[in-house]
């Protein structure tokens, strides 16, 4: 395993402007280190950080306040395609093509924890609200949760058809929601680790999940150009009969369907106020 470096001296930023949609300048700050293309961005909690992974291997932490790259992270042999901040912001997960996810710490320079047994690349990774656990999505068509404290896989969530491209966990805990390849979107119970509903609409790829922070919505982004806004509430109300067959017929649908031109939609996120964003490629027919 090779230690990180600071990587401060080697690596810019730079200020640009850009016309935003009234014609209108906007500035933002160009972050320049990795060697390879950028696959995952994700702020703290408290927005004075950023981390980036990407096909280079390596895992940088970035200062929204001084506009530099403070550590680079270099321990994943292969490209490291999923980086999340922990919901305390001091701790981070990674998730890569050499089938590990690695758990690290904002003042060390190794990991802190490699979580192995995934048969196939790690393509997502999220943390549990209490922060003891993360859960993670393979192309080997599972989910895995895992202590942080130990290492240890504690559940195996198994019926996708086809690699996991995305996950989100419920503020309360209680839930988690994964996408896949074939856009399929199944929800689980975490205490029994049982599929509640599978969500069907999407006719490619989900690339992204995110609850609402009162957990009753859950949208999705799709390479299909839509994001879906699912009622989640509902789904998770199971009867007994439906409990003890272990099945919930797809009880759910989704309650509005918003359409992009031709942009396929990457990345969703709430903000504090409950408002989403969503994040997709800017194309010349967008």
């Amino acid at each position: 395993m090779v230690s990180a470096n600071l990587q401060v001296e080697n690596d810019s930023s730079s200020s640009e402007q850009v016309l935003g949609p009234n014609g209108g300048k906007r500035s933002y700050t160009l972050f320049q280190g990795h060697s390879a293309p950028v696959y995952s961005t994700t702020f703290s909690p408290l927005g004075d950080f950023i981390l980036s992974s990407s096909v280079d291997t390596t895992i940088r932490l970035w200062s929204t306040k001084l506009n530099a790259n403070l550590v680079c992270c270099k321990g994943h042999n292969y490209p490291v395609w999923d980086v999340q901040f922990s919901p305390v912001g001091h701790y981070f997960a990674s998730a890569s093509h050499d089938r590990t996810a690695r758990i690290w710490s904002m003042d060390r320079i190794q990991p802190l924890r490699i979580m192995a047994g995934h048969l196939s690349d790690v393509d997502c990774v999220q943390w549990h609200a209490n922060c003891n656990y993360i859960a993670t999505g393979s192309s080997d068509k599972t989910v895995r949760l895992w202590d942080v404290q130990s290492g240890e896989c504690v559940r195996i969530f198994i019926g996708h058809r086809s690699m996991i491209l995305s996950l989100a966990m419920s503020p309360d805990g209680r839930y988690m929601a994964s996408g896949d390849e074939d856009g399929m979107i199944m929800t689980w119970d975490l205490s029994s680790g049982r599929c509640i509903t599978p969500l069907t609409g999407h006719i490619s790829c989900v690339w992204t999940l995110g609850f609402s922070c009162e957990g009753s919505l859950l949208p999705s982004g799709s390479a299909d150009c839509t994001i879906k806004l699912w009622d989640v509430t509902s789904s998770t109300k199971v009867p007994r009969n439906e409990e003890k067959s272990g099945t919930n017929p797809n009880r759910l649908r989704s309650l509005k369907t918003l359409v992009t031109k031709s942009t396929s939609v990457y990345s969703l996120q709430f903000s504090r106020r409950n408002l989403l964003f969503a994040a997709g490629v800017l194309s010349k027919n967008t």
